[in-house]
């Protein structure tokens, strides 16, 4: 069990608190092993602008020399992302060793939190480097501990996202995936195709609050990363530790894309940059030309980002316009994809999609993500499948052999209210407070154990989970902060740190003990970072905004009452799974936009506004 006076989040596997302090001094010497210089040079750049030092680099020939004040070596008995920390020993030094270069990532941020308060400031404001004598011993529970960005709702300049992916790794998260299209917008510069960015990067106004009130505010959003843009981005997460993991939304989600290359839509005509949230059923054509174009843009894409997973997206895919096209339902049943009555299916063009383009991004070297409603007989078995809609469509996933990333909308979005008040900002989705989000388990054992094929032979693996932070009520970086903070800082805890004993739902003395070292420890880290943090008893005045119509839900009630709740998401073909805005008046609708997204317009029951 770890010792509750450190303050560290995530909690680490083991600690214990020794008497005394080391002091690093100014001109302190740091030795690393080639293998783990990067972690130590992060280390070393942050401290020293925080603590206003001076700390040497030790040149390594081979052998670490054993005299300087700070140490990391590897120790290839340590688990995989593991380390071993030591401050104060015999002699007063600190001594890292790490299984691998992900474990002195995870060890210096250990380090910078031990620091205090201070060590997330860029600025000296008085005070030495002192540390706690202790001894750690970590390693991640899970090996993918992912957080999504949505930069295409709302666009985040580049400083923004940067911050972004420190925040992430300074809570040992290695997953930042960025959310870079969708139908309100373009992110990426694309040199084949030009007016993807010309046209598709921005819109002429945006709807303030849900898109149910109809108020637009009248103002043009946009912007895009050029390329260089993104290659920093993943250079600058690479030093941290942090894989960024792009996402190209297909076939749905797409209207920004239709705006700028019309012919590539199923239903013919101009189109525009959607101004509102909810789900569109203005999606790409599933034709030959259309994979064409988008394989030639995932090559641009695998030009800037070497992560060895892409997203494809897949999730929310209105079949409407396909079924009005008789040459799609020929291409169907040409495919081989028949209704019971022997006409072409259509809905199964999805997952021939899907596929065609998760089978060229493996021609690169690279694994497909999609969203769960990608899963299907149609895509190949090294694609990973994030898992939004619950646990059940995950089991199954699971069970067919994908690897899968856990991210049910029902606790890890966080754009979704964290708090009942009335004032909490734009109340959208369910109620999901600190405590509710810390009580996560990717995949429970008691639901575990209904699925016996779980565990047989030729079955996925559980990669870990993710958080997701949909942006369409999100317009700013202070937004982001509010709906973000402390929750992620919860999520990054649950899939870092063992399983209390007692688990860690809300009420459990693990609950009440991580509120405490949360409210004591690491909020006034925040603090010094400038995070604007939803506090704990509610939004600051400055955090509200009154007058702008949310959409609040109920979990429990939609479970209740038989509703989507408990699979979560838009599902087409249930009674009023119209497109948002599109709907007839008066039907109910249920579901959330974008893999999610966060003012869903589309399903049965009531209608969420939240992922």
């Amino acid at each position: 069990m770890f010792d509750r006076t450190l303050g560290l989040v995530p909690a680490p596997v083991t600690s214990t608190r020794d008497d005394g302090v080391v002091v690093i001094a100014d001109r302190a010497a740091v030795a690393a092993s080639p293998a783990l210089a990067p972690a130590a040079r992060w280390w070393r750049r942050v401290t020293e602008e925080a603590f206003g030092v001076d700390l040497v680099p030790v040149r390594v020939d081979g052998v670490l020399d054993d005299a300087a004040d700070v140490s990391l070596t590897v120790d290839r008995a340590l688990p995989a992302g593991g380390y071993r920390l030591v401050v104060g020993d015999p002699v007063g030094r600190v001594r890292v060793a790490a299984a691998d270069l992900d474990g002195a990532h995870a060890a210096v941020q250990t380090l910078r939190q031990l620091a205090g308060p201070a060590a997330y400031r860029r600025g000296a404001v008085g005070g030495p480097l002192r540390l706690p004598a202790c001894t750690v011993s970590d390693a991640p529970r899970h090996g993918w501990r992912g957080v999504m960005l949505d930069v295409s709702r709302h666009f985040l300049p580049k400083a923004d996202v940067l911050r972004f992916v420190d925040l992430a790794a300074a809570h040992r998260l290695n997953v930042v995936q960025l959310h870079l299209n969708d139908d309100q917008g373009w992110r990426f510069e694309s040199r084949r195709y030009p007016r993807l960015t010309e046209v598709g990067s921005w819109r002429t106004s945006s709807t303030v609050g849900t898109w149910r009130t109809g108020s637009r505010d009248g103002r043009p959003h946009g912007g895009f990363y050029t390329r260089d843009d993104l290659r920093e981005i993943v250079a600058h997460a690479r030093e941290r530790g942090v894989t960024v993991v792009p996402e190209i939304d297909v076939p749905g989600h797409v209207q920004a894309v239709l705006a700028a290359y019309p012919h590539l839509a199923a239903r013919p005509g101009e189109h525009e940059v959607r101004t509102t949230w909810g789900i569109s059923d203005d999606v790409l054509a599933p034709t030959d030309e259309a994979v064409e174009f988008f394989r030639e843009v995932l090559d641009e894409v695998c030009e800037v980002f070497d992560s060895p997973f892409v997203g494809i997206g897949g999730d929310e895919v209105p079949t409407t316009a396909w079924r009005a096209r008789p040459d799609l339902v020929e291409r169907a049943a040409a495919l081989g994809y028949r209704t019971p009555e022997g006409a072409g299916d259509v809905a199964r063009l999805h997952g021939w999609f899907l596929g065609q383009l998760a089978r060229h991004l493996g021609s690169r070297g690279r694994r497909a993500v999609v969203w769960d409603e990608g899963f299907g007989p149609d895509l190949p078995l090294d694609a990973v499948v994030t898992c939004w809609r619950g646990w059940s469509v995950a089991a199954d996933a699971l069970a067919a052999g994908h690897d899968v990333v856990f991210a049910p909308e029902q606790v890890t979005y966080l754009d979704h209210r964290a708090g009942d008040g009335p004032d909490e900002p734009i109340p959208v989705g369910f109620l999901r407070t600190v405590e509710d989000v810390y009580a996560f388990e990717p995949l429970p054992e008691a639901f575990r154990a209904t699925r016996p094929d779980l565990d047989g032979p030729g079955a996925g693996r559980v990669l870990g989970g993710q958080a997701q932070v949909w942006a369409e009520h999100l317009d700013s970086v202070r937004r982001v902060d509010y709906a973000t903070y402390p929750r992620l800082s919860a999520f990054a805890e649950v899939v870092w740190s063992p399983e209390p004993d007692g688990g860690r739902e809300p009420g459990t003395a693990a609950s009440a003990e991580f509120l405490e070292r949360l409210r004591t420890a690491h909020l006034p880290r925040l603090d010094a970072f400038g995070v604007e943090y939803r506090p704990l008893s509610g939004p600051l005045p400055w955090q509200r905004r009154p007058g702008v119509a949310g959409y609040p839900r109920d979990l429990d009630a939609e479970r209740a009452a038989g509703g989507w709740a408990g699979v979560g998401g838009w599902v087409e073909g249930r009674a009023g799974a119209e497109p948002g805005g599109q709907r007839p008046a008066g039907t109910g609708v249920a579901g959330a936009s974008s893999g999610a997204s966060s003012d869903a317009a589309v399903s049965s029951g009531p209608s969420p506004d939240g992922p």
